[in-house]
């Protein structure tokens, strides 16, 4: 079945207003309890109740994160060129990261409260230690799958290893790595937010508890959508920049 363009680019938001109000019958025939699961009315009327302290905890929220996801970016792309242009650091340091990225991240919450106190810095590390690794692998990817016999094509022509990988290697890895970032942005959002609801007396996940505590769960779910609404701003800015700076692997689905 053929579908406009029109209705792909409004068909998320459609969904998003049918959920909603489906969201808002079902609490209103049953009479949910609002402790319990607050309505999509109750959400917003607390939203613009508080909505001073939700946008200056969002601040603080997003500062953070962009805080520990440039590191993530730093160190993952020079994990992933360093892992993905040398199979001996391909096979001593691939199994590793892969094990340390297994390791539940809120573990590390009270180590980095103990190292650095209460505050941005165990926040900034978190979300820089469940973003960072997205990065690396899809740059190592990008890098590894290089096909042989384009390499051996340029060698012949004169080409160095490393002028393979910087003029090659990299700019064929873009794909990759803004997949990665698409990834990766959402989870440092939530590494952000799991760090401030046990280290951080700012931030949405600070927000969290103190609204669940005090048994406003419209105020609560209201600083969740916040934090999901961060999360979207910022990957459709990635998919944006991608749609321009690789025009040439994504020809297909223009066409499509």
């Amino acid at each position: 079945m053929k579908v406009s363009p029109r209705f792909q680019r409004w068909s998320p938001w459609l969904l998003m207003l049918a959920i909603v109000i489906l969201w808002q019958v079902i609490c209103s025939a049953f009479q949910v309890s609002e402790f319990i699961f607050p309505s999509p009315w109750l959400i917003l009327t607390q939203f613009v109740e508080f909505s001073g302290v939700i946008a200056m905890h969002a601040w603080r929220t997003y500062w953070v994160t962009m805080a520990g996801f440039g590191l993530a970016i730093v160190v993952g792309v020079l994990l992933g060129f360093l892992i993905g242009s040398s199979r001996l650091a391909y096979a001593a340091l691939y199994p590793l990261m892969t094990a340390f990225n297994a390791l539940p991240k809120a573990a590390f919450v009270p180590i980095l409260v103990v190292w650095f106190g209460i505050g941005a810095g165990p926040a900034i590390l978190t979300a820089f230690l469940i973003s960072f690794f997205p990065i690396m692998v899809n740059i190592a990817t990008g890098l590894a799958t290089l096909e042989p016999e384009l390499e051996d094509v340029l060698r012949v022509l004169g080409a160095k290893r490393w002028d393979v990988l910087t003029k090659v290697g990299l700019p064929r890895s873009l794909p990759y790595f803004y997949g990665s970032l698409k990834v990766a942005i959402t989870l440092a959002f939530v590494g952000t937010t799991v760090s401030e609801m046990t280290a951080a007396n700012e931030g949405i996940g600070y927000l969290l508890i103190s609204a669940g505590s005090s048994m406003q769960m419209g105020l609560a779910f209201a600083g969740l959508l916040v934090v999901g609404a961060m999360a979207m701003v910022m990957y459709e800015l990635f998919s944006w920049v991608e749609k321009r700076t690789t025009g040439w692997a994504h020809r297909g689905a223009q066409n499509h």
